[in-house]
């Protein structure tokens, strides 16, 4: 609605105008974003109910004729029996009456759509009143009490056809985008340091809105943002979640064409790279969708990473001898990494970025040269090739949060363990061995402490390994396919996301 002050002459009082045209403008918006929310209620094990329960129930509407709306398919959600720790902060939000508000996009663009109508009959109205055509250049008067109504609501947009089939977009009763707002569970432990990690036990979440295998995950690395998880999947999307506070699908891009291979935060947490057998590259905006960045490749592109120190920098590689280092700021390849091999698994940079790490199948019969690889990040010379020479090829690699170490995931059913710093030697004491990985891209993940690894393994479990002792604490029975990816929460202590090859993601505390 316009700004414009100018009336006419003849034009009603602010009081007639309100009382007439509009007699309960105010009660009939609260009611449709009443009806609009849909409230999800979590029980504790042990009440009077023998299963967890996930219920929907629509808000009563006195004030309005319409029905209350149900969202989509809500996740499962489900805790197991004595096992939940509801003196953990977390589970006592999750549990104990917690109340998800949620209002959906399509229900937002009614009550938009409702406000814009209802101004627009004011203008119509009054001009048939005053019997006089629309005078070019002047506006009717408009009472200031509306003015400010309509400002509150945001303005509404005409999404194109392309931006409306790829994503969802989920607003909170207040209209802001749950993706910026800063979760209640994780607002206490910002300011403090991260805790001593334990082992997960209980089931929050339960997500499989994926129809294929997920191949990635990955916590948002801005901490105020870090309920958002990241996932990419075989079946050519990328889904962003709230995975702390509601365990919903806050947005979908369908923008590649093949299976989704590698997918990555940006630092700053508004921005999604990713990469797949498409051999595109995006760079997607969070909020809006649109493409910052696009590039065709000249290969299937199987993982990707973002220098450490420079925001507009990331490396990929994939079904190719070469490694490419990208400029998002000129969309061009500012460095090329040659190694005389077929594929690169995986991409590691050491502290400071000045050097990284590569994982490639080139694995003979009699040699495993080349199967990791150092590499000069600024001159693309290669440091050393020497550094695994057991005939197995690492499909990940991680990095110790304190210690000047790197692990490295193998097909061989264990992990080894590497020093981060030249010539990077093995640690033969040391071995995580009792997962099964059986040609997986199975990651690996030290927690936030840096006191447990995590590993997930083809059999769908969850293996937890001392990082000193590397003796195994304890085992979890994830799920019913291959477990590919499992990562400790940056911030809440002892939350873990699991990943499978059936298209599941779940959540443990």
């Amino acid at each position: 609605m316009s700004s414009s002050l100018v009336a006419y002459d003849d034009s009603d009082s602010e009081a007639e105008t309100e009382k007439t045209e509009f007699p309960n403008s105010s009660g009939r918006q609260s009611s449709l974003l009443s009806s609009s929310v849909d409230q999800v209620q979590y029980f504790a094990p042990g009440s009077s109910r023998t299963k967890s329960t996930y219920e929907m129930h629509p808000t009563e509407n006195t004030g309005s004729s319409g029905t209350s709306a149900v969202g989509e398919d809500p996740p499962k959600h489900y805790a197991q029996n004595n096992n939940t720790d509801l003196t953990s902060p977390y589970c006592m939000r999750s549990y104990s009456g917690h109340t998800v508000l949620c209002v959906s996009y399509k229900n937002y663009e009614q009550t938009s759509s409702f406000s814009t109508n209802s101004g627009n009959s004011v203008s119509r109205k009054r001009i048939h009143k005053d019997s006089t055509g629309a005078i070019k250049g002047i506006r009717p008067y408009i009472p200031k009490r509306l003015r400010q109504e309509n400002s509150s609501m945001p303005e509404r947009k005409e999404p194109d056809q392309r931006d409306s089939a790829d994503y969802d977009v989920k607003l909170d009763v207040s209209g802001e985008q749950t993706s910026r707002k800063i979760s209640e569970l994780i607002r206490p432990y910002l300011g403090s340091k991260y805790k001593l990690t334990e082992v997960p036990k209980s089931l929050i979440f339960y997500m499989s809105k994926h129809s294929g295998p997920v191949n990635e995950i990955q916590w948002c690395p801005v901490r105020e943002q870090s309920h958002m998880l990241l996932s990419a999947s075989m079946d050519k999307t990328i889904k962003v979640w709230d995975a702390v506070d509601t365990g919903c699908c806050l947005r979908t891009y369908s923008y590649h064409s093949g299976a989704v291979r590698a997918a990555q935060w940006s630092s700053c947490g508004r921005r999604i790279l990713s990469g797949g057998f498409d051999s595109v590259l995006h760079l997607t905006d969070v909020e809006t969708g649109k493409q910052i960045f696009s590039s065709k490749n000249e290969f299937r592109i199987s993982t990707l990473k973002f220098h450490p120190t420079e925001s507009n920098i990331f490396i990929c590689g994939g079904f190719s001898p070469e490694v490419k280092a990208w400029d998002i700021r000129t969309s061009k390849v500012l460095r090329v990494y040659k190694a005389a091999v077929q594929q690169t698994l995986d991409i590691l940079f050491l502290p400071e970025g000045r050097e990284f790490l590569t994982s490639t199948d080139a694995v003979s019969r009699d040699s495993a040269d080349r199967t990791v690889i150092a590499w000069d990040f600024q001159s693309a010379a290669k440091i050393s090739n020497q550094i695994f020479h057991e005939r197995y090829t690492c499909p990940s690699l991680t990095l110790h949060p304190k210690d000047s170490v790197f692990v490295a995931q193998t097909n061989g059913n264990y992990m080894a363990l590497f020093s981060a710093q030249r010539p990077y030697r093995i640690n033969k004491k040391k071995r995580y061995e009792g997962h099964k990985v059986e040609g997986f891209a199975v990651g690996c993940e030290f927690s936030p402490d840096g006191t447990l690894l995590v590993t997930g393994s083809s059999d769908g479990k969850v293996f937890f390994y001392n990082y000193h002792t590397a003796r195994i604490i304890r085992t979890l029975s994830a799920h019913k396919e291959a477990c590919v990816s499992a990562i400790f929460h940056p911030v809440l202590p002892s939350l873990l996301a699991t990943c499978s090859w059936a298209g599941e993601i779940k959540i443990w505390q």
